[in-house]
């Protein structure tokens, strides 16, 4: 199920252990490629902590995302992998579900199933192809936030927010002005 503009939601598997309520509300970025808009700080307003699916364009980006929450980010094909504050992968829990990030180009061609298949995270976040994607497949999701830096191939330049509570990841869409 593809869902570029509404809101998804995944449930902790019924195995897994219940986690005490609370709420994480995470800001999901990619593509900046040198540039943050002004309308990001409006978008990602509120939330707690940032992740960055990677090519990001200079750590004055990752300064700047950091003046919102506190920021994680991965490189991409056009960043520097030896960059210190970039990781090849992050791996993270957030209300008893697991979340993934990577840029996604390390699969060529980053599609849902080949995400799915590699990482075994309730929620995958990438980047890469610039095309805002939520796609929900056996209680997981993969999600594909857009491009929030420059303008390429006529799609509009987005963001999303993931909010968990209690192993429920619901996560939407965010366009940019």
């Amino acid at each position: 199920m593809n869902c570029p503009g509404g809101p998804v939601v995944v449930r902790r598997k019924s195995g897994s252990a219940r986690i005490p309520q609370s709420t994480s509300v995470i800001g999901l970025i990619s593509d900046t490629h040198g540039l943050l808009r002004p309308s990001v700080h409006e978008a990602l307003k509120g939330v707690e902590l940032i992740l960055h699916a990677g090519d990001v364009g200079g750590d004055e980006i990752l300064d700047e995302l950091a003046l919102i929450a506190p920021v994680h980010a991965v490189y991409g094909n056009t960043d520097d992998p030896g960059n210190p504050r970039l990781r090849g992968e992050i791996e993270m829990q957030f209300g008893g579900l697991r979340v993934h990030v990577s840029h996604g180009h390390e699969l060529g061609v980053p599609r849902p199933e080949k995400l799915l298949a590699r990482y075994a995270a309730d929620v995958i976040v990438y980047g890469h192809t610039h095309r805002q994607l939520i796609t929900q497949a056996d209680g997981r999701l993969v999600v594909n936030p857009g491009a929030a830096g420059p303008a390429r191939f006529d799609l509009k330049p987005s963001v999303a927010i993931l909010e968990v509570r209690d192993g429920t990841g619901n996560v939407r869409i965010v366009d940019l002005a």
